[in-house]
């Protein structure tokens, strides 16, 4: 079963951490100096926040899925629709290792389709390591694909 998922970029941390705990009646499931996460099941959500040097407001949405089956069918729907598609592959970002790629809606909108396989100590890895992961040249937070003239978005 897919999960949908939010990310924000926030400019307190601890305040919008307080925020969202009351909101959800919930703490974060994962909490960090720099980022927090719930995964809520009513409704499933996977909402992520960050405060990590850019602008307010809602950085992307997409659906983090439960296998790589379910994965593999959002990007057959992605390649379909003939959706410019970002296909990152293995990543390490956000504190997480996940497959994932990434698709830009008309509107300029960045997608992240994703399944975790784990958690990681670091929000992303050296550069260094990510190449030997096989990971693609700037993966960790790299841009989705955009129509002409739109801004990209980020990362998890």
């Amino acid at each position: 079963m897919k999960r949908f998922h939010v990310h924000v970029h926030v400019d307190d941390l601890a305040v919008s951490v307080g925020f969202y705990s009351r909101l959800f009646a919930a703490a974060p499931t994962r909490l960090e100096a720099d980022y927090a996460k719930w995964m809520l099941d009513d409704p499933r959500l996977n909402f992520a926040i960050s405060a990590r040097g850019h602008a307010a407001g809602v950085d992307h949405l997409g659906f983090q899925t439960d296998d790589a089956v379910e994965l593999a069918e959002l990007k057959q729907r992605a390649e379909a629709a003939d959706m410019a598609l970002l296909d990152e592959g293995a990543t390490s970002c956000c504190y997480a290792r996940s497959e994932k790629h990434w698709v830009t809606d008309p509107q300029g909108i960045a997608w992240e389709q994703f399944h975790t396989m784990g958690d990681i100590a670091v929000f992303g890895e050296p550069k260094a390591l990510a190449a030997a992961t096989t990971q693609p040249a700037g993966a960790c937070c790299s841009a989705a694909p955009s129509p002409a003239g739109s801004k990209a978005s980020s990362c998890c």
